[in-house]
């Protein structure tokens, strides 16, 4: 049975559109995918590291959470994922942000992704795939971090050919 998932990825080291544009064509054989604008977002955490490209692709995909969870960690490695420091630079970050109507919590996977109400990098690109999304009871179009952004679109939805 197919399910729909939404998946984060965020790039701010090496040719960060490349790599995500990559990613995206690994999800691709996994599922049908749909992606959101590209964005640039600042760092969340330090402040000494470039801006993050930022984007989310809508997967329908066969695959069972934690299996998915582990072709995401293989595309990371595969994409020479360099993590140097909590919430520091990276090659390539996927995260797994939904799972259907699914709520996961184990010692590997915690679907919907911790902290992404916070978030106005992985909000933002979810309301452009879905803009009535729910997720925890919550309608993300009317979270306040909607109406002021700290991102920037760079492309439409054109920039992963897919």
């Amino acid at each position: 049975m197919s399910t729909v998932t939404y998946i984060g990825l965020g790039s701010n080291l090496g040719d960060s559109r490349q790599i995500l544009i990559e990613a995206v064509q690994k999800l691709a054989t996994l599922g049908a995918v749909k992606t959101s604008k590209l964005y640039q977002s600042p760092p969340m955490g330090p402040q000494d590291q470039p801006n993050y490209l930022n984007a989310v692709a809508e997967l329908v995909t066969d695959l069972a959470p934690l299996a998915l969870l582990d072709q995401l960690q293989r595309f990371e490695q595969e994409s020479g994922r360099v993590r140097l420091r909590r919430w520091g630079e990276r090659t390539l970050d996927l995260d797994l942000l939904v799972y259907g109507q699914q709520q996961i919590q184990n010692e590997r996977l915690t679907v919907p992704h911790v902290g992404l109400l916070e978030r106005d990098f992985v909000v933002i690109p979810l309301l452009d795939l879905d803009a009535n999304i729910e997720i925890k009871a919550q309608q993300l179009k009317d979270l306040p971090l909607v109406q002021h952004p700290t991102l920037s679109v760079l492309d439409d939805e054109s920039w992963s050919n897919i």
